[in-house]
């Protein structure tokens, strides 16, 4: 099996619905967001992909988050938007747009410094 890391950020406000703290209230974050893919066999340049192309795909996907308020952002406009949430999502969006040979091995996001969160499909 072979894997390769990239990453990408985005900014964004979200509040978090039924929360019983200051995360109710509307606040934004810097994301940074890592994603590991894996394949089982390399392409005919022995990549698994090329980091250009993922990059490219990851920051189309980044995009549609990109300084929104993310509670007005499908499918957020219904699902509480948090963390654990935008990491599904990300890799949702994300896997629909890679060959069917490689796969997303988990998609990680940084709402700050200190505290992330990450999705295994």
């Amino acid at each position: 099996m072979y894997e390769l890391t990239v990453e990408g950020d985005f900014s964004a406000a979200h509040n978090l619905r039924e929360y019983e703290g200051e995360c109710e209230r509307l606040h934004g974050h810097n994301w940074r967001v890592e994603v590991r893919l894996a394949a089982e066999e390399l392409d005919e340049l022995g990549m698994v992909m090329d980091f250009r192309e993922i990059r490219g795909l990851l920051g189309d996907v980044l995009d549609d988050l990109d300084h929104q308020y993310l509670n007005e952002v499908p499918p957020f406009d219904r699902l509480n938007p948090t963390t654990e949430n935008l990491c599904r999502h990300i890799a949702q969006q994300l896997q629909d747009r890679l060959p069917c040979r490689v796969s997303i091995r988990r998609v990680s996001c940084w709402e700050s410094d200190r505290c992330s969160a990450s999705y295994v499909p």
